[in-house]
Parts: structure tokens; sequence; C-alpha cells
């Protein structure tokens, strides 16, 4: 095999969002028309996962039964390195998670593998794969090549991709899994709560505020704003880094993709490179500046020069 493996990744019997799009990402990521994407479920009953996986770009289903009920990093690692070994893929795409940080790296190491984390770009070049990822505390984007490498493993930041939309009839095949020693027991499985379970991948709609809003007073002015029009409200890197707005809600490279958006209102954003890459998916873009210049008017398909909180009355004076 020279194609481009994909490690599912699923919770509770539940296929996780991150494993489509990384789907779409190996078909980007292809060679040539030629090469094969394969997908690997690894389960306690794989084939219950199966027709979640078998969507439009998968040539085919490797499902490998293992005695584990929920993730366990030492059978991951075990079994990824023996399909890697068996199949020999050019390319190998998991996601970048909290369950593939407790894997990944080994296996690479082990097999000698070129080896990347938290990947959002990558492509095929004469010389073997390129892969582009943050650097510098995501002030910069670095690009890594990994000369003399057969095998390269990339955890692909989520949310970048869209997942496929069309159903596919890929053919499956059963992978044995070699025999694994774990050093953990799983006794029970407790979800982490959070203080704000806002998930920004899926808004529709989003008004999302930047440093233009002055000061940390104003954000529950716009916070009403976006309750009222009915929007999710987020916002850029500088709002989330000084925690006037939790994490989760930061649109951009290091934060959120808004890739279910259908309607992005941004007041008071400048557009820097950052911010721009969690709209990429994003078809209509409102943008509301007082600067005349700001990046952000590039790329919007509506722009308002003038002053955010005339306008924000403005709105909320219609609803």
């Amino acid at each position: 095999m020279s194609g481009v493996l994909v490690i599912a990744e699923h919770r509770r019997g539940e296929l996780r969002p991150a494993t489509l799009e990384l789907i779409t990402a190996a078909q980007a990521a292809r060679r040539d028309v030629a090469a094969s994407i394969t997908v690997a479920v690894i389960a306690q009953e794989p084939e219950r996962l199966v027709a979640g996986v078998s969507v439009a770009g998968v040539d085919e289903v490797l499902t490998v039964k293992i005695s584990a009920r929920d993730f366990d990093a030492d059978t991951y690692e075990s079994v990824v390195g023996a399909i890697i070994r068996a199949r020999k893929p050019a390319l190998v795409l998991l996601p970048h998670s909290i369950d593939s940080f407790g894997y990944a790296a080994a296996v690479a190491i082990e097999g000698r593998y070129g080896f990347a984390t938290d990947v959002f770009q990558f492509r095929f070049e004469a010389g073997g794969i390129v892969a582009t990822r943050g650097g510098y505390g995501q002030k910069v984007n670095v690009e890594v090549d990994f000369p003399g490498k057969d095998v390269v493993v990339l955890a692909v930041r989520g949310t970048v991709f869209k997942p496929p939309e069309s159903a596919a009839s890929p053919a499956v095949v059963s992978f044995p899994a070699p025999g694994v020693h774990s050093r953990v027991v799983s006794r029970e499985f407790i979800e982490v709560s959070t203080t704000d379970d806002v998930d920004m991948t899926t808004a529709e709609f989003i008004l999302a505020i930047g440093r233009g809003i002055g000061e940390e007073a104003n954000v529950e002015r716009f916070r009403k704003l976006a309750g009222s029009i009915g929007a999710t409200l987020g916002c850029s890197r500088p709002i989330a880094d000084a925690g006037w707005l939790p994490k989760s809600r930061q649109i951009g490279q290091s934060g959120k993709t808004a890739s279910a958006c259908k309607l992005y209102v941004a007041m008071g954003i400048s557009g820097a490179i950052q911010h721009l890459a969690g709209m990429k998916h994003v078809s209509t873009i409102v943008a509301v500046n007082a600067d005349a210049s700001a990046s952000i008017f590039g790329i919007a398909r509506y722009g308002i020069v003038g002053d955010i909180f005339e306008i924000a009355d403005a709105l909320a004076g219609h609803f």
C-alpha cells in the first residue's frame, strides 16, 4: 500500500467528528488518483462503526477487534504499529487529540517514521510530504518536511476540514490484532464537565468580537446583542487571551474553525491571518470596523466602515 491510512477515533461507541474530517484531508493529500484511502477502526466491536466511516473517498475499512472497551494507549500503539508495518502507507493521519497524545509519538519513534503534530495543512511534493503547523504560539506558520522517510505520521488539527457528505461502499477487511500487554485497566468513564458548553464548530450564525470593543465591560453588551439576533457569541484571540470570554469561543488558527457557519458578523476584528484561518468555510462574512484599511474587509462579502457600538445599537433596535 502506498496510499493514506486514517486511524478512526471513537468514544463510547460513537465516532468522533475528527475521523470524518481526516477522510476529507486524506482525499486532498492523495499523491495521485490511484492512491487508496484506508480507514482503520480499532474497537471492541468495530463492525458497529463501519457504516459511519463508509463515506465518499474511502476505498477500504480495516476492522480490528480488541478486548479493551475504552481507549487504551498501549493497545493503540501496538495495533497501529502493526498495521503500518503490514500495509506500508506513505501517510498516516490521526486526530490531534488527547487520545493520540498517548500513542502517536511512540509509534513514530518505534518505526522511525516522520512525525508532526497540530498539522492544519499538508501536501505531496516531489521530495515527499510537506506539513504546515503553527509555531511560536501560533504567531508564524512552520513548514516541516521529512527527508528520507517512507512513512509519515501526522496528527491533524480538528475542525480544519469539512467531513464528506455522501455515503460509499468501501471494501471491509478484518485485520488481526497483535497480542498486547496493557499497563492500564479501565474501570470507569467519566465525562469532563466544562464551564462553557458552546461548540463553535456547529454554530451556523456567529457574532464575533475583537479588540475593537475596547474593554471587558463591553462584552456583555455584545452578548445581549448576539442573544437578541439569534447568534452565537464568538471572539478573536485577544479577547480569549485576556480572559474576557472562554477559549472555547475563540475563532482562529489556535482556536476553533467555524466549519458549519453560514453567516459570520465580525465586529471590531482587524482580520489577522490567524483569525481568518478559522473563517475559511464561512459562506457569508459581514465585517464592521472603524478602520477602512482593516484586513478583514479583503475577505468579507459585506463591509461597514463605522463605529461598532452605533451599529450594535442599530441592530438591537430592530429586535
